[in-house]
């Protein structure tokens, strides 16, 4: 059996991080996805759908996107219930990300990033200039046991 979803959308509000008693970063977010087809009206319909996402995922999520940012997620569709304030059982549904990605550059961090990577590059390129290299005299692609490799009934996977 497979319990698998894929959703696109944007943040309906900024992501709400928590911790649990254990450490364990919680993030809780609802994602509105726009349907595919449209109504009698000729407009496109939208669902509002409750996710949730665990550990450095949902650090990430919770620090770089805010409301109306369009995001990516892999996941699983999970239900559950409680008992409400009035006594009645109130039932869930929820995904639970596996994987998310940021689908919108941030303008404000494009050039930080490009800075960064303009630093990288001149540091490595410095590097270089300054390595000693010294000659091999064997032939790094000779080939190794007259070219042939041993290969036992043991190192077959089937």
């Amino acid at each position: 059996m497979v319990n698998t979803t894929q959703l696109v959308g944007r943040l309906t509000k900024d992501p709400e991080l928590r911790f649990s008693p254990s450490g364990i970063a919680i993030c809780n977010f609802t994602l509105a996805v726009q349907r595919e087809f449209k109504n009698q009206q000729g407009e496109y319909e939208t669902d509002f759908i409750t996710c949730k996402v665990f550990k450095k995922q949902a650090e990430n999520l919770a620090n770089y996107q805010k409301k109306g940012d369009r995001i990516g997620i892999v996941g699983r569709i999970q239900t559950g219930s409680y008992e409400g304030q009035d006594g009645k059982r109130v039932y869930t549904t929820e995904v639970i990300a596996n994987s998310i990605e940021f689908l919108e550059s941030k303008r404000n961090n494009t050039q930080g990033s490009q800075t960064q990577k303009t630093n990288y590059q001149s540091t490595q390129s410095n590097s270089n200039m300054n390595q000693n290299y010294s000659r091999v005299d064997e032939d790094p692609f000779a080939p190794v046991n007259n070219g042939r490799t041993e290969v036992t009934e043991e190192d077959l996977p089937f």
